[in-house]
């Protein structure tokens, strides 16, 4: 069984789930909504945004987050683009402009177009890696 939808007054895209807001529709789902955005990256830029509002990833529940991917897949097929990105950011230091969970669907049709990031890997501890990965396993 579902949760039932939540929503919060103030978020742009909740006023946009709620039709406040105009936007381009793709499809729409009794969990999530989805657009194209008007400031893309490249050519097919869509955003696809649960029907519960949740600031984070790990605020939303479980069959809203499943149902966005479906979602995003589907955008990606219709796109044909060979390479894309995904994208999901949670809070204002990872790069999360709207607080309202949301994945980007983002065509990469060549270097020019479509996301542009640096991954500024870190030499390997193994003994600190290791550590993590207990920690990690005894939470999960």
């Amino acid at each position: 069984m579902a949760v039932a939808a939540k929503s919060l007054a103030a978020c742009i895209f909740c006023k946009i789930i709620k039709g406040d807001i105009p936007s381009l529709k793709l499809i729409e789902t009794d969990f999530s909504y989805s657009f194209l955005d008007i400031r893309p990256l490249a050519r097919g830029h869509a955003l696809v945004i649960p029907k519960y509002h949740g600031e984070k990833i790990t605020d939303v529940d479980d069959a809203y987050l499943a149902d966005t991917l479906l979602v995003a897949k589907k955008i990606a097929a219709a796109l044909g683009s060979e390479n894309y990105n995904i994208l999901q950011n949670n809070g204002a230091l990872a790069h999360q402009e709207v607080s309202h969970v949301h994945f980007h669907v983002i065509p990469k049709p060549n270097a020019e177009q479509g996301l542009i990031i640096g991954w500024p890997q870190q030499q390997a501890n193994m003994e600190e890696i290791e550590k993590v990965h207990e920690e990690l396993k005894g939470k999960l």
